[in-house]
């Protein structure tokens, strides 16, 4: 029934149609929900199963355990602040709507928990696609082209690395500089250099750092120190802790928390960036898929290792004393391996280019963290920099390839 609705709405948005200008959306509705129609009427070629589509959607499934933990760890450090009567006032909308659905604050209550948690993460979410999904749309029409399912991804990647306090304002501003300056300024999905995810978070964390560290006090009244519970769970993350600490001082935050803590993802932090356990679920989808490259994944954990025992071998800071397994599953250094470095647009396209593509990034994500405690987060930085040496990478890889090849053609 829903394949003959839309063919009977077809001709409207078709060649010719009264809603021609119209046809993105209406052909981005078609091939959501059905492969396309198009096929070949010219020589035979080729043809791979794995299309832009089903990458997407793959992709996103390997996000799930993410998204599962996003919301369930922000309502469980909600639900600990509050029973710790770290949230002094509790007056969001959120209230209501457990209390009607009789739920309270029990932090060892895991359907407490998740639901809390959804009710921060839903409508970040819900505004990223708003927001984001609009330009996609503008552009696609002004363009003339079909709307990609490269936003798909962004859509869920850009809500997972924000805190669960910033305000939905910042989430609008922040895809929208991602999605128009990052991606579509350089003609849409596929000829975009900087990962879009990133680019947007990167603005937010630039233009609006209290509140994407969580320092600022988003809906408590500052005038008298009133932390709402909104915001009464988001303080300093373990390297924002690191980062302020002067050598040989104890950080109580980190006596607190284990490594396993840390592991599983029951810490402080962006939504879903804090379960390095879940996103090694991801990496094992991506890579038994084929969708995201194991090599890259590699590069950066060796990168940053060998960088962090260099380090940690003269260390004098409390950032520079912390051990390469610490390195691994604090802040968002095990999300941004998984589902940022491997964005395959971004990334560097030749096999031994992602080799080097990964470690630059593993070794500049230590350097910023260690070297810049201004920026203690510095995987998102090195992600960054690495989208840029990317070409750079790639053309020293192939240019390589083309001596080895004519030294071995005039050899013979």
């Amino acid at each position: 029934m829903l394949r003959k609705i839309l063919d009977r709405l077809h001709p409207l948005f078709g060649k010719g149609g009264s809603l021609e200008r119209l046809y993105p959306l209406y052909e981005a509705a078609d091939t959501f929900l059905y492969t396309p129609a198009d096929v070949t009427r010219c020589a035979s070629h080729v043809r791979d199963g794995m299309d832009l589509k089903r990458m997407m959607s793959l992709v996103v499934l390997a996000l799930g355990p993410c998204i599962f933990m996003a919301m369930h760890n922000t309502g469980y450090q909600a639900n600990l602040a509050i029973a710790g009567e770290q949230a002094t006032v509790l007056e969001t909308w959120r209230e209501p709507v457990l209390e009607s659905l009789g739920r309270g604050h029990d932090p060892e209550n895991f359907f407490d928990n998740f639901l809390l948690g959804s009710l921060y993460f839903l409508p970040i979410y819900l505004v990223t696609i708003a927001a984001g999904g609009l330009w996609e749309a503008i552009f696609a029409l002004v363009r003339k082209h079909e709307i990609n399912e490269g936003f798909l991804v962004t859509s869920v990647l850009f809500p997972l690395t924000l805190p669960p306090t910033i305000p939905l304002w910042q989430v609008a501003v922040g895809i929208s500089f991602g999605v128009v300056i990052g991606k579509e300024i350089f003609g849409g999905t596929g000829k975009n250099f900087l990962n879009p995810a990133l680019t947007a978070r990167a603005f937010l964390y630039f233009a609006y750092p209290g509140f994407i560290t969580g320092t600022t006090r988003v809906a408590g009244d500052s005038s008298v120190g009133i932390w709402r519970a909104v915001d009464g769970f988001t303080g300093a993350t373990p390297l924002g802790a690191l980062a302020d600490a002067k050598p040989g001082e104890t950080i109580p935050m980190l006596t607190e928390i284990s490594w396993w803590d840390s592991f599983f993802g029951y810490v402080q932090g962006s939504m879903g960036e804090t379960s390095t356990l879940a996103c090694l679920m991801g990496a094992a989808i991506l890579i038994a898929a084929g969708v995201g490259s194991w090599r890259i994944m590699a590069g950066v954990v060796l990168g940053a290792t060998a960088m962090s025992l260099a380090l940690w071998a003269g260390g004098s800071t409390a950032l520079m004393t912390l051990p390469p397994w610490w390195h691994m599953v604090i802040g968002g250094f095990a999300f941004g391996t998984v589902f940022m470095a491997t964005d395959p647009v971004s990334a560097a396209m030749t096999e031994t280019g992602r080799w080097w593509y990964g470690g630059l990034i593993g070794v500049m994500t230590v350097l910023i963290r260690v070297i810049n405690p201004a920026f203690p987060e510095g995987i998102m930085l090195a992600i960054l920099f690495g989208n840029t040496m990317a070409p750079l990478i790639d053309y020293f890889v192939i240019q390589a390839n083309i001596k080895r090849r004519t030294a071995r053609y005039d050899a013979k």
